[in-house]
């Protein structure tokens, strides 16, 4: 993390001298108001340093009065998704305050990190769901890299799962097994339905949905960000062909060109020239799989023609599913002329 330290006077300031060790892994900055030097910086009132700190750190750490704290920082807040973690440290080192951005900007995690560097330090965290042990939905997508839609819903899920309340989940089977290795799962506070299955769907308990998808609805969404599209189409069909395909497919589903991470398709269609033409303007990679890998998959497929001229179980959507991290196929083929599309995770 890149940290700035805000001092006020001389006992302050050393007391951020002595902490500059045990922030050793990160790039740190001390503002302050009498010593000048490398990564140390001289102002005269907080207020002409804040803008610059919040704008291009990812923490500061206040060793100064709480109070004062909150009244300088208060015209700076924006949201919980974009301001920096704000944390304060008494000047013997021995007590820290999470004050902002606990989950996302990563406060809390900070503060874990001192107290277990710093000798009898004590982290002062007031994050409910820290304090209790439960799982905290914006904490699971910060782990595994996974965006998030609604954010303002999060409150509303996270005190119904406080609460000892139930929240439903929609979706995978892959993402059900991600969420029950997570920290503070509790078996009952949770009801999973796949997103095959909406007729289970229940309108009394808070939602969530994890899936590539955007939706349009105002519920917490949480977005795997690594999508892969299965690939199919007939011999000699061209890159423009392909790409429009792929342009309808995405613009249908709702899905952000930014997150295809790659692309996939039977052994039998390496030497597609349009293909590897797309693959090379997309600038993603492309996987093959020979027909024992298809044919090894227990899942249904929609009925294919590859079946007919290959032996295969499919094409795009087996090939989606193979390359894909969690082994999800979350969209089904969609064929647009000569080309078939569909997409896992």
């Amino acid at each position: 993390m890149k940290i700035a330290i805000a001092t006020i006077n001389n006992p302050s300031l050393e007391a951020a001298k002595k902490l500059l060790p045990y922030l050793s892994e990160h790039e740190c900055h001390v503002f302050n108001k009498s010593d000048d030097g490398e990564n140390f910086h001289i102002f005269k009132k907080v207020d002409d340093i804040l803008p610059t700190a919040w704008a291009e750190f990812d923490a500061i750490i206040f060793l100064m009065a709480t109070g004062a704290v909150i009244r300088k920082i208060a015209p700076h807040l924006k949201d919980k998704a974009t301001d920096p973690a704000v944390l304060i440290m008494t000047l013997d080192l021995k007590r820290v305050i999470p004050l902002l951005s606990g989950h996302l900007g990563g406060a809390n995690e900070l503060a874990d990190e001192l107290t277990q560097k710093i000798g009898g330090c004590v982290n002062f965290v007031t994050t409910a769901s820290d304090q209790i042990k439960v799982l905290a939905f914006d904490m699971f997508a910060k782990k595994y890299g996974f965006g998030i839609t609604n954010l303002k819903s999060l409150a509303e899920v996270s005190n119904a799962i406080i609460n000892k309340k139930q929240v439903q989940v929609v979706s995978y089977p892959a993402m059900e097994e991600l969420l029950k290795g997570f920290e503070g799962y509790k078996k009952e506070n949770f009801v999973f339905v796949h997103p095959d299955k909406l007729e289970d769907f229940r309108d009394d308990i808070p939602s969530v949905y994890i899936s590539p998808q955007k939706l349009p609805n105002s519920a917490l969404q949480i977005h795997p960000q690594e999508i892969v599209l299965g690939l199919g189409m007939n011999r000699g069909t061209s890159k423009k062909e392909i790409a429009n395909a792929v342009r309808r497919f995405c613009y249908e589903h709702g899905i952000d060109n930014a997150n295809i991470k790659k692309l996939a398709s039977f052994e039998a269609k390496r030497d597609e020239i349009g293909l590897l033409e797309f693959s090379k303007e997309m600038e993603v990679d492309i996987e093959f799989f020979n027909e024992k890998a298809i044919n090894a998959l227990t899942q249904d497929f929609t009925p294919s023609q590859a079946t007919k001229f290959f032996n295969i179980k499919g094409v795009a959507e087996p090939a989606a599913l193979l390359a894909s991290e969690y082994k999800t196929l979350f969209l089904s083929k969609r064929v647009y002329g000569a080309v078939t599309v569909a997409a896992g995770f």
